[in-house]
């Protein structure tokens, strides 16, 4: 059983093991959607094989489109080269239901593959001439929030984008330059419509691509690099900037998936690493829950996207939606499952779901202090949502994630995961932010957490977090051995608690101090004194 289209011409063997082969020619769609392209994707990754493809399949499937995608990888191109080229473009899409069930799908719906890469001149001509076809209608991005930016750390603008800016859009090296340079092939054939569509886990993501693309545009122009009026095209309705909210977990390709599929007698799926790094396998697995909501703004028209899943809105719901997701509905309670799963010495997120006092908290945060101020997008409904995420998201025993990797940056995340809800309550003329008790519970969790000793007195290595050089000094010197009172806590962490940029706002000025303060004494007053703060609070 070869991953390839000769491969997958004996259907009956494929189809025995259950997989799902595509419903119609493959070679057919690639003729013509060569020929009239309505979609570009920008990022060969695994989220866009595991959501992006897979939803075309379907709706190529079921007649409801006659053409697929194309995709162009600009990161790292030996994606194209060690796992587009010898499948034929196939891939397999693993979905891991929380059931113990598994969907297989062999998905062909990618007509194209081409590496963003401007000295390889015949893939880049080829990129051009997508790009100044009437028929195309939209170019979507996973490429991640780094990849909008221009900047390093410091605000001084990246070499590669430098450059860009100075030589113009004939030869580009930055990732956003050869954007810009497609956007300026579709300018010179027409000043031709589309949308630009990020739909990366970031908030505002389409500004984030519009500031980027139109840097560009302005620069280039201003060098005498580009005709006039291409800064306005970008500026104008011609060209969109879209909002999205994605949320679908796609782990790296797991090797327990790999071996169910060798199994099957599948062949040829070693995963490979390129020259960048890059872990890349002939199939992805994934969560069965996905949403992506889009900004309904497409000059140039779209199809009935609708029919695959994909919702469409204005900014403002889109918004909304980000907000409930990330404020109340799923971020915060992966952020407390992964602070008390460090501390109880878990290593799988779902394994947290069977522990009661950590069910009980992640329900608390939710359903009773986060709901009563959840924004409501209207287009989907937070109690569903919340319901989703803690009865079939977080259980499912096959998605392989974990606490360490969600504690990633915590200190980046509390404020806005957290810190507006609390925010929510304080203006509240009904509400009384005394009556939080347990995201203050999180915040101590986390302090505790920077102790870098679980809960049976062991060390443990943090994950990797900007903050960390400036909070661990303020609970070094505290001792499971020698707990000190609430009060030499507050005099300890005071400098950590009024600081805005990690919790959103002066815990002191919202009177929620003391209260972590003395949580932070309970937890940490000797080995298994998280348990018992937890069997206390939740109970």
């Amino acid at each position: 059983m070869k991953l390839n289209l000769q491969g997958i011409a004996d259907r009956q063997k494929w189809e025995e093991k259950g997989y799902h082969l595509p419903q119609y020619d493959v070679k057919k769609m690639a003729e013509a959607t060569k020929a009239n392209p309505f979609w570009i994707h920008f990022g060969a990754g695994n989220l866009f094989r595991a959501f992006h493809a897979n939803v075309v399949q379907g709706m190529l499937d079921r007649g409801e489109l006659d053409r697929g995608l194309i995709v162009a990888e600009g990161f790292d191109p030996e994606i194209i080269e060690k796992m587009y080229v010898p499948h034929d473009n196939l891939g397999i899409a693993v979905t891991l239901k929380s059931d113990g069930t598994i969907a297989k799908t062999v998905v062909g719906s990618v007509a194209e593959a081409i590496p963003l890469d401007t000295s390889r001149e015949t893939s880049y001509r080829r990129l051009k001439e997508i790009f100044q076809k009437n028929s195309l209608q939209m170019a979507t991005f996973t490429i991640t929030e780094k990849g909008y930016s221009l900047t390093d750390g410091k605000g001084e603008p990246l070499p590669d984008a430098a450059a860009d800016f100075a030589a113009g859009p004939e030869k580009p090296a930055s990732y956003m330059g050869k954007v810009a340079s497609l956007l300026y092939a579709r300018f010179q054939a027409g000043r031709l419509p589309i949308a630009m569509v990020s739909t990366d886990n970031c908030s505002h993501n389409g500004d984030k691509l519009y500031a980027a693309v139109a840097a560009f545009a302005e620069k280039w122009e201003k060098n005498g690099k580009a005709e006039a009026g291409f800064a306005a095209y970008i500026r104008s309705e011609q060209v969109s900037f879209t909002w999205s909210m994605i949320d679908k977990i796609t782990p790296r390709p797991d090797a327990s998936v790999e071996e169910l599929l060798r199994k099957d007698g599948a062949e040829d799926l070693d995963p490979a690493v390129t020259s960048k790094n890059t872990y890349v396998a002939p199939f992805v697995n994934a969560e069965e829950t996905e949403y992506l909501v889009i900004e309904d703004a497409f000059p140039n028209g779209r199809p009935e996207l609708e029919k695959g899943g994909l919702m469409f809105t204005n900014r403002e719901t889109v918004d909304k939606v980000e907000r409930m997701k990330v404020c109340t509905c799923l971020n915060p309670l992966h952020t407390c499952l992964a602070i008390f799963g460090c501390l109880l010495g878990y290593r799988k997120i779902s394994d947290e779901m069977n522990d009661p006092e950590l069910k009980k908290l992640v329900e608390a945060v939710g359903y009773t202090e986060g709901l009563p101020v959840v924004t409501d997008p209207g287009i989907l409904n937070p109690k569903e949502f919340i319901d989703r995420v803690l009865k079939i998201r977080i259980p499912n025993p096959f998605m392989p994630d974990t606490p360490q990797r969600i504690a990633t940056d915590t200190s980046q995340k509390l404020a806005i995961r957290f810190g507006e809800t609390v925010k929510a309550y304080a203006a509240s003329e009904t509400l009384d932010v005394d009556s939080l008790k347990l995201i203050p519970l999180v915040f101590a969790g986390w302090l505790r957490y920077l102790m870098a000793v679980d809960d049976e007195g062991n060390s443990f290595q943090l994950s990797p977090d900007p903050f960390l050089e400036t909070v661990c000094p303020y609970v070094a010197d505290w001792s499971l051995d020698e707990p000190g009172t609430s009060a030499e806590a507050e005099t300890v962490l005071r400098p950590v608690l009024e600081n805005q940029k990690i919790f959103g706002a002066d815990l002191y000025g919202l009177g929620l101090a003391e209260k972590v303060c003395g949580y932070f004494q309970e937890l940490s007053a000797g080995k298994g004194a998280v348990r018992r703060t937890l069997q206390k609070y939740t109970g």
